[in-house]
């Protein structure tokens, strides 16, 4: 399940609702991993661009990575702005084995940095600023792969 959200993310609204989702199935363990937006470089906040296509394909491709696993995954993701302190991203994995929860949560955390078409923005002085110092080039994607 991947969910796409205008804004911060509501955390509690979010993890509760996914554990309720989930808890009828036998999953021996449920990783959340919430990212949040620090403060840094006096940033205000940061602002995101996504491609929903290719986020869309992404994401599948990891569900039927772990399928075979017996565990699921969900994730949710800001669109636009989301101040300093809040959350833009949660992702989530339920297994029925502990060690696969905890393995496939930081493979997918690392790939999702490296391979999501999301594009980040500082919020600084009310500008929305590219952050080309602190984007990942997505592998193989034309113009799209090299900072701008």
């Amino acid at each position: 399940m991947l969910e796409l959200h205008d804004g911060a993310l509501n955390v509690p609204e979010i993890i509760t609702r996914w554990y309720t989702e989930e808890a009828e199935y036998n999953y021996g363990a449920y990783i959340p991993f919430i990212g949040t937006v620090r403060e840094e470089d006096g940033i205000e906040g940061l602002s995101f661009d996504l491609y929903e296509p290719i986020l869309g394909a992404w994401f599948e491709a990891w569900q039927a990575k772990v399928e075979p696993l017996g565990a699921k995954l969900k994730m949710a993701h800001s669109r636009g702005d989301v101040l300093v302190h809040e959350s833009s991203y949660i992702a989530a994995v339920f297994s029925p084995k502990r060690r696969v929860a905890l393995e496939t949560i930081e493979k997918f955390v690392e790939d999702f940095k490296a391979s999501a078409p999301i594009w980040k923005y500082d919020l600084k002085n009310g500008e929305r600023l590219y952050a080309a110092d602190r984007s990942t080039a997505i592998a193989g994607a034309g113009i799209l792969g090299g900072k701008i």
